[in-house]
């Protein structure tokens, strides 16, 4: 899959709008998304090259109102407008917008399609960015996250997340008989595609850093093995047949290691494995219990969750396993610790009273703060941005033993944006990947 991509220019003064992200409930920015406009007569698929372009601006649209930083205008209130030249800003700020969106679309002659996209700034008059790609009409849908982590970017200063991809534990049948399948899709649940066909139990699937590879767990006759699945081709590779029980596989920030907790003896530490050589080190040694690893995203640190302590609690070492110290000493039991992309926070599982919570801390274990709280939350995966997580959720059984679902929800650092990400069935353990390109 191949994009081109180019800057549009356009001499202007210089903006001044910008999404102050680091505020704890934030004004969503009001900004308007138009159709992008082709000609009419150009058709791909049996539909005009507008329909794509229509298609396009909603995705758009939905991925700038999920991350609750933007509230998108009406498009009933709209005024027809030039997409390929300045826009009449008077007619913008009338209807309360402070940044526009504008494009065109075009079908070349190779078959491909020229998407254009220009974001305004109303109030100074002024374009923030443009931007051209080249591309395949059935990747529409990519490029819309494209353009979308480009306004995101432009707006507050930070990466976007939209081109992305979330692998996941897709579950089925009764709680006696449970199918569980590796699935992966879109960040926004869409592109939906099963990886394996539920003939055998899987669990914690994580991302490779270059995004192509996911390491999981599988139970083959009854026998859990770690693997590695390549997205591109489908290849299944066993990392290792390791004595004893082996949970939760996580790759290196560089790619080269997968660190994970392997059980012996009814003892559980954590091991980590050179991809290239498949020789193993253990890192921790400890009669308790040591699982859940994570590394920093500079590869120095590792953070776990051991019961040593009495409960369970969220640890930090050296990389080398040198230097354990517990950092979190608030009421109840924590677990499932992954460390931010950022390096400035590790979210975690808490257990208290009873209630399940997704929550946040600072790798020295200050600043604890606690955004969701639900009969069971569970496993959080950080965006690639560092400023949403992703978790599943199960809710409560009733009295005749019905319900109990699992789905995935997000939730941003405010606390405030929670959403369910809609999948086919129920789903469990969600991994998110980085920016795909």
């Amino acid at each position: 899959m191949t994009f081109v991509a180019g800057v549009l220019s356009l001499s202007a003064a210089h903006a001044v709008i910008r999404v102050d992200i680091t505020k704890g409930q934030v004004d969503p920015l009001p900004i308007a998304v138009t159709d992008l406009k082709g000609d009419e007569r150009q058709t791909i698929s049996g539909g005009t090259i507008n329909d794509i372009g229509k298609r396009i601006s909603q995705v758009v649209s939905a991925d700038l109102d999920r991350s609750g930083l933007f509230r998108l205008i009406d498009p009933r209130a709209f005024f027809r407008d030039s997409a390929g030249s300045s826009p009449k800003f008077a007619n913008w700020r009338a209807v309360g917008a402070q940044a526009l969106v504008t494009g065109t679309l075009t079908l070349q002659e190779d078959g491909r399609i020229r998407v254009e996209f220009r974001l305004w700034d109303v109030l100074a008059k002024s374009q923030m960015i443009g931007l051209r790609y080249y591309t395949t009409p059935q990747n529409w849908r990519r490029i819309a996250h494209m353009i979308a982590d480009a306004i995101y970017e432009r707006l507050t200063g930070e990466k976007g997340y939209f081109d992305t991809r979330i692998v996941y534990i897709s579950e089925s049948g009764p709680a006696t008989n449970r199918i569980k399948r590796l699935a992966i899709m879109d960040q926004d649940g869409h592109n939906h595609k099963f990886l394996t066909d539920g003939r055998h139990l899987v669990l914690t699937p994580r991302f490779s850093p270059t995004a192509q590879e996911i390491t999981y767990l599988s139970y083959i006759n009854d026998n859990p093995r770690v693997y590695l699945y390549n997205i591109d081709t489908g290849k299944q590779e066993l990392l290792g047949d390791f004595p004893g029980m082996t949970f939760a596989p996580r790759f290196s920030p560089d790619g080269n290691k997968v660190i994970m907790s392997q059980a012996q003896d009814g003892n559980s530490d954590i091991y980590v494995m050179e991809l290239r050589t498949r020789k193993v080190t253990r890192l921790t040694t400890h009669s308790a219990i040591d699982t859940s690893p994570s590394y920093s995203p500079d590869g120095r640190y590792i953070t776990f969750n051991s019961d040593r302590g009495g409960s369970q609690q969220i640890y930090v070492m050296d990389a080398d396993g040198k230097n354990v110290r517990r950092i979190s000493f608030g009421k109840g039991r924590y677990a499932t610790p992954v460390w931010s992309p950022r390096g400035d926070l590790i979210a975690f599982t808490k257990i208290y009273q009873g209630r399940f919570y997704i929550g946040v801390m600072r790798p020295d274990g200050s600043g604890e703060r606690l955004l969701t709280e639900s009969y069971l939350d569970e496993g959080p995966t950080w965006s690639p941005n560092g400023r949403v997580l992703m978790f599943f959720r199960q809710q409560p059984y009733n009295s005749n033993g019905k319900g109990g679902e699992t789905q995935i929800w997000s939730i941003d650092l405010t606390g405030y944006n929670e959403r369910q990400i809609i999948t086919p069935l129920e789903a469990s353990d969600p991994a998110w990947s980085p920016l795909i390109r």
